[in-house]
């Protein structure tokens, strides 16, 4: 493997994961490349465990562990294959940046919502639009 393969993976926020951290295997992979697709194993099957990460923090493994609980396997693992290509080496670097792009997505943390006040105009629109309705309502009654 090339130095790039074993360099760590960099997260938003200068989170790094250490290499040795992310299992990798290699299968069979469907899709176009003729007797290639039949012979060679180059899909990529990329494995993190979140929860035994030396390189995360408590706070980053707790907040992953959440918003992906739904996607994790039974071992606590999220594993992702790539086999988009015909070729091992760009499996794996794709691989890798959908698990750097799904870690970074479970990591941002939503900006707070402000709250602010109505403003005047449409705290009259929707008064009027109530008054409308009870007036429609109060229409149908008097015609029964």
């Amino acid at each position: 493997m090339s130095d790039g393969a074993r360099a760590p993976l960099a997260l938003p926020g200068g989170i790094r994961i250490a290499r040795d951290e992310i299992e990798v295997s290699w299968a069979r992979s469907g899709g176009p490349g003729g007797q290639n697709v039949n012979k060679v194993a180059s899909k990529a099957v990329v494995r993190f465990a979140p929860a035994a990460s030396r390189s995360l923090s408590d706070a980053a493994k707790a907040r992953i562990l959440a918003k992906l609980e739904g996607t994790l396997t039974r071992e606590g693992e999220i594993v992702i294959a790539a086999s988009e290509y015909r070729d091992a080496p760009r499996n794996l670097e794709a691989a890798l940046a959908r698990l750097a792009r799904v870690l970074g997505d479970a990591l941002r943390v939503p900006r707070p919502r402000v709250r602010t006040k109505p403003t005047r105009g449409s705290r009259e629109r929707r008064l009027e639009s109530k008054r409308a309705r009870s007036e429609t309502k109060r229409q149908r009654r008097e015609s029964e």
